[in-house]
């Protein structure tokens, strides 16, 4: 099981790995020095690891919460999480040479959505193109035992609490899955969409080197936590124009980020009751996978464009396949607040779920799923 390059020395209890000789750091415009060491030794830490860790221990475990998200992260923070088997997994990447301890930002213990059971620590070699696996440890191990740095918001474990053989973490599972993983934390109240702008404003400044300690941590958890405001920020920070602008997706063509989130524009035929049988319409679709079968979700103007009106519909991929009873389609708002009917519910097996809603220009919606679709991060659409 153990793994390392004929030209390394190694102790033997520890997972050397190397970094594949096609690996392709993704170029990408980082509002810091610090951002663009952080994306590159990230990027070199999955590309060998996951390909290892799918073939060894769990063949199905990927990137969480999807490909396109991973450089807003990285923008703000260090890590990378992977979704196996019902759970989640953060690998912390250092360049540091020793195994001194395992060093953890508060945003990967703290914030709900980005809670993991897993912690491991990889040791990344650039030079001579190997990572080594230091460590793993448990988030309920993270927070018990543990210690928080107020100066720098990080949780840290010294090396000799870290267990080295990650496959003891595969058959601690199997044998023991009562093994409690997680610590209870604080839930993050939520913050307001005029509050989020604020700190949009302020903190997408790239003068402010480290955005992550310059407000508290309860205000920076909660705006993490909504995908689209973080996906903002990087933007702001980077540089980068509003990319969620369904108007310009229309107007010229859908975004390199959508398109990376799988959005296309395409032509429907519409004979909806009420409207010209026939009726040609472009519209904005994107495949999700919801518990194990796959949907359409489209998003169509309706009537002229003065009105303002967009529907969203879910619908099966497969011919004459139905949505089935308890599966929902939910919009909410930037700050994810319900309004009136926000969501339909599907209570017997249908042929399709819809959502009308009338915006004023400028206005951004969230969508979602109940159950959630896999690889979901919430994104804003602007309107």
């Amino acid at each position: 099981m153990f793994y390392a390059p004929d030209s390394l020395t190694i102790d033997s209890h520890q997972l050397y790995l190397e970094i594949p000789e096609s690996s392709q750091v993704q170029e990408q415009l980082y509002s810091t020095a610090g951002g663009c060491d952080r994306a590159r030794i990230n990027q070199l830490c999955l590309q060998a690891f996951l390909p290892w860790f799918c073939e060894e221990i769990a063949p199905q475990a990927k990137i969480y919460p999807n490909s396109a998200a991973l450089p807003s992260f990285w923008e703000v923070v260090n890590g990378s999480a992977i979704a196996f088997a019902g759970l989640r997994l953060v690998l912390i990447p250092t360049l540091a040479m020793d195994d001194d301890e395992l060093r953890v930002q508060q945003e990967w213990v703290d914030i709900p959505e980005w809670v993991a059971d897993y912690y491991v620590g990889i040791q990344v070699n650039p030079d001579d193109g190997w990572i080594k696996v230091v460590g793993y440890t448990t988030h309920q191990n993270l927070k018990t035992k543990g210690v928080y740095d107020t100066a720098d918001r990080t949780y840290s474990l010294d090396g000799e609490d870290l267990i080295a053989d990650l496959n003891v973490l595969w058959v601690s599972r199997q044998v023991n899955c009562d093994e409690v993983l997680r610590s209870e934390i604080t839930p993050l109240a939520s913050i307001p969409t005029t509050q989020a702008e604020n700190l949009l404003e302020r903190l997408g400044n790239p003068e402010v080197k480290f955005p992550r300690l310059a407000v508290p941590f309860s205000v920076w958890g909660a705006f993490l936590a909504n995908g689209g405001w973080r996906q903002r920020l990087c933007d702001r920070r980077q540089g980068l124009p509003e990319q969620q602008s369904i108007p310009q997706w229309f107007q010229t063509q859908v975004a390199n980020l959508a398109q990376q989130m799988g959005w296309v524009k395409k032509e429907f035929i519409l004979a909806a009751a009420g409207m010209r049988s026939g009726t040609e319409v472009i519209g904005l679709s994107r495949q999700l996978s919801i518990a194990g079968n796959t949907y359409e979700l489209c998003i169509l103007p309706q009537g002229a464009s003065e009105d303002r009106i967009w529907r969203f519909e879910l619908r099966s991929t497969i011919p004459g396949g139905q949505i089935p009873a308890g599966l929902a389609l939910r919009l909410l708002t930037e700050d994810l607040q319900n309004f009136e009917n926000n969501e339909d519910r599907a209570t017997n097996p249908v042929d399709v779920l819809y959502i009308e809603v009338i915006l004023e220009p400028g206005e951004g919606l969230i969508w979602e799923t109940q159950p959630l679709a896999e690889d979901y991060d919430r994104e804003i659409l602007r309107f």
